[in-house]
């Protein structure tokens, strides 16, 4: 609108927009003192919010201001005056999870992996304080940057959140990544959150939500259903990969996977997410594997090689130094030739023991078949990780979990929560 201004900050210049909504505006904004720090500030308007949601809006911000995560957004500050609330947020640049799916129409597997063990590592940071985040899509919910969402009052009912009214917003809005139970104003808890997770994981591999819809109609029709969600034959997915999506995608929250299952589940893989520990984890298997080498044991030589491989794949994923990342690129060859040499040994010691009778299921230990495996598959999954350079360390943005952030009483998350109006924009 020509003339308008955005908010005035004493300490920050508030620059370009990044997103609004009906209860607030985000703004890129500069710190005027020190080193000119880029931060990301959402307005929120007192006039939209009432006496309750504003107090609400003050504890979530009370919950926030003790978050600290390398996956989740932090909120550096806020402030207020008598006609906004002022979060000021890490700045993220990238961009938002649903624009990347988009510009690519649907996510490799593998990439997809990625931004569900960052989700997954901060959903079990929040859940093992009893915070459930109740608005996880892909607008606001991953790793590359985001817009927050925008904290909207509590309201009750289906109508409340698929009012036609806002048919535009609705079709491409929360609803569509709300676990039904949530949208219906039946009893929900915690497990929402999964149920979301689920959504995110099937619109990044299959590239639209699962209740994408054309009207409003549509949309009503597949959230009140009792069919199952069926996932489409293509692309092809993992046999695990789909497990998760239909464990998660339970309409029941009763059969739906627990946050337990899915930290533990195959293809979260949480024990192999790049992270800080994942150089540490591999180097302190591979001096055992020297160790035993040095010994003479090759058959546990080579699976304590292969281990390490399984570490090395997400430390070099992690690294963004060139000089560190081709150091250990180069010690990582020297490890696989070794671990070849070894594995070679291996086979002729057991072509050896056949001869002379010993029984193959003493030979051939599903850690020595599992090792050639590994070394089998190493290179292809090297190339794989350098295919994926485009994707920004992980770290680099996060999780953002204002608006609709709450407390759990208790560990299971029984706690019933009252359901908002979504805001798609912001």
């Amino acid at each position: 609108m020509a003339g308008w201004a955005p908010p005035q900050l004493e300490d920050f210049i508030l620059t370009e927009r990044l997103g609004s909504g009906t209860y607030a505006t985000v703004f890129k904004a500069y710190r005027k003192k020190d080193v000119r720090e880029v931060v990301a500030i959402k307005c929120v308007s007192k006039k939209s919010l009432n006496k309750a949601s504003v107090e609400n809006l003050l504890t979530e911000i009370e919950i926030l201001k003790t978050i600290r995560h390398p996956h989740i957004v932090e909120l550096k500050d806020f402030q207020w005056n008598k006609d906004y609330i002022y979060l000021i947020m890490e700045f993220c640049a990238g961009g938002d999870l649903s624009r990347f799916i988009h510009a690519r129409r649907i996510l490799p597997e593998k990439v997809a992996r990625i931004f569900l063990q960052q989700l997954a590592c901060a959903l079990k940071f929040l859940h093992d304080k009893n915070i459930s985040h109740l608005d996880l899509k892909p607008r606001t919910s991953f790793f590359l940057g985001h817009l927050p969402p925008a904290p909207p009052p509590p309201d009750f009912g289906f109508a409340q959140h698929m009012s036609p009214r806002d048919e535009k917003h609705v079709l491409r809005g929360s609803p569509l990544y709300m676990a039904p139970e949530m949208v219906c104003n039946r009893q929900y808890d915690a497990r929402v959150d999964l149920w979301s997770v689920g959504v995110i994981l099937y619109e990044a591999v299959f590239g639209r939500p699962p209740f994408a819809s054309k009207s409003f109609t549509e949309l009503e029709e597949k959230i009140r259903s009792n069919q199952p969600i069926e996932l489409p034959s293509r692309p092809r997915l993992s046999l695990e990969c789909r497990d998760l999506l239909q464990c998660l995608l339970k309409r029941d929250p009763q059969q739906r996977l627990s946050f337990q299952e899915f930290f533990a589940h195959p293809f979260v893989d949480m024990e192999h997410m790049p992270g800080l520990e994942s150089l540490g984890k591999a180097s302190s298997l591979v001096t055992e594997a020297i160790k035993k080498d040095q010994e003479g044991d090759a058959a546990a030589a080579l699976s304590l090689y292969s281990r390490a491989l399984e570490y090395f794949v997400p430390a070099l994923r992690y690294e963004v130094d060139v000089r560190r990342k081709e150091a250990i690129r180069s010690k990582v060859s020297e490890y696989i030739s070794r671990a070849e040499q070894l594995k070679a040994l291996v086979a002729s010691s057991n072509k050896a023991l056949l001869q002379q009778g010993c029984p193959a299921r003493d030979i051939l230990k599903a850690e020595i078949l599992a090792a050639g495996a590994i070394l089998k598959c190493w290179r292809a999954r090297e190339a794989s990780a350098a295919a994926r350079q485009h994707l920004k360390r992980p770290g680099s943005g996060g999780l953002s979990l204002s608006g609709r952030l709450k407390a759990r009483e208790g560990r299971q998350g029984e706690q019933d929560f009252c359901p908002r109006r979504p805001s798609e924009e912001v």
